[in-house]
């Protein structure tokens, strides 16, 4: 008997199987250094523990509203107000299990069969997984260094078709880590809108900024779906909490297909994230906002003399995107090597691009300083074995 169809659009995440290649290793004894998963090594921020904890001892565990508490989406609110000065009806911000659940809402309610999704490559795999899952087709609009790996305006309207419906970004970006301004996201926003489009916005990595001041795009485009989520700034990964922003006349249908969907985001985690907008938790995330912007430096330093320099230096999230066709053609096969012979673990840019993505690597500087320099060190060795042979 045949699974559905719909499974021949996609494609495994090679991390993954890297990932639990590496936890295999260290079960057998190896030290293996993870650059590999976008997960940092801080626990959950202790306001939040405890909000859990407290929430738990008052027994929140009944089935919330489909939509998400009310408080929560009043802190969101209040949010964007204090750090964005943008004001949002609470109203329009649906709780989700994750970003994953804000983002298939959004592919349900936006993605017809067999239309088209413009999006960036290199992206998000899941970002254009979930629109093949609805029958859409996704037209992957080759990026590089001269539009920050980015989708712009001028690409938006060179690749938009009669049956495009919807214009996807994702800033900061996955993999790449770089961040669209104000002035871009506008001239995009207004690309779209002329061609009666819809644009859905990624902003998971909001607040992890290095040299940029974080922005919204609903401060220049406020009819934009905008997807976030707890797990990144806010450090609330296992918690599975993220939300979507929806335009006010699509807050009845996205509320109608969340009810039926999952009914109802985690309690325990609804309430727990309450504490994430408190003084106290939001000074402990801006201390790991700067030293997640030492360990890029430290990367940037030590990977210099190695040819392994970022084209363009990313603003946000925690990935360098790294060019090693000076040493292979092959991703996979270069970090599958890494892994085996010096056990640090980094993600094969394959994962992230269709075109050139084996040109092309993804690390993380999501562990200490410590180790991403002994990481550094490792590499080195790497490289020049695989000189030697050439």
């Amino acid at each position: 008997m045949a699974y559905s169809a719909r499974l021949s659009d996609i494609r495994p995440f090679q991390v993954m199987d890297l990932l639990e290649q590496a936890q295999a290793l260290e079960n057998n004894g190896h030290d293996i250094i993870h650059l590999e998963i976008g997960e940092p090594d801080f626990p959950c921020p202790a306001p939040i523990v405890a909000a859990g904890r407290r929430a738990l001892d008052k027994g929140e565990t009944r089935y919330t509203p489909a939509t998400g508490i009310t408080s929560l989406k009043e802190a969101i609110a209040g949010h964007y107000a204090s750090a964005f000065d943008v004001e949002v009806d609470p109203r329009r911000i649906i709780i989700t299990p994750g970003a994953s659940g804000a983002l298939l809402l959004a592919a349900m309610l936006l993605a017809e069969q067999d239309s088209r999704i413009l999006m960036a490559d290199p992206t998000y795999p899941c970002n254009r997984h979930f629109m093949a899952l609805m029958g859409a087709r996704v037209d992957p609009v080759i990026v590089g260094p001269d539009s920050s790996w980015q989708l712009d305006d001028g690409l938006v309207a060179r690749h938009w078709r009669d049956d495009t419906r919807v214009a996807m970004l994702a800033t900061p970006s996955n993999p790449t880590g770089h961040v669209l301004e104000g002035d871009a996201l506008a001239r995009i926003a207004h690309a779209v809108r002329e061609r009666s489009g819809y644009l859905l916005v990624d902003e998971i990595y909001q607040g992890l900024t290095y040299d940029v001041e974080p922005i919204t795009t609903l401060s220049v485009a406020s009819d934009a779906f905008v997807v976030n989520s707890f797990s990144k700034y806010f450090g609330m990964t296992g918690w599975r909490l993220g939300w979507l922003v929806a335009p006010d006349d699509a807050v009845e249908p996205v509320s109608r297909l969340a009810q039926n969907v999952f009914l109802a985001a985690s309690t325990l985690s609804q309430h727990a994230a309450l504490a994430a907008f408190s003084p106290e938790c939001l000074d402990e995330l801006e201390h790991r906002r700067h030293e997640l912007r030492r360990r890029r430096d430290t990367l940037l330093a030590g990977l210099k003399p190695l040819r392994l320099v970022p084209e363009v230096i990313p603003e946000g999230a925690f990935y360098l995107w790294l060019d090693i066709s000076c040493y292979t053609d092959d991703s996979k096969a270069f970090c599958q090597r890494l892994l085996d012979e010096e056990g640090v673990a980094i993600t094969p840019g394959s994962d992230f691009a269709l075109q050139d993505g084996n040109r092309y690597v993804r690390i993380a500087f999501t562990t200490n300083q410590a180790r991403l320099e002994e990481a550094i060190a490792r590499l080195s060795r790497f490289l020049a074995r695989q000189e030697s042979k050439h």
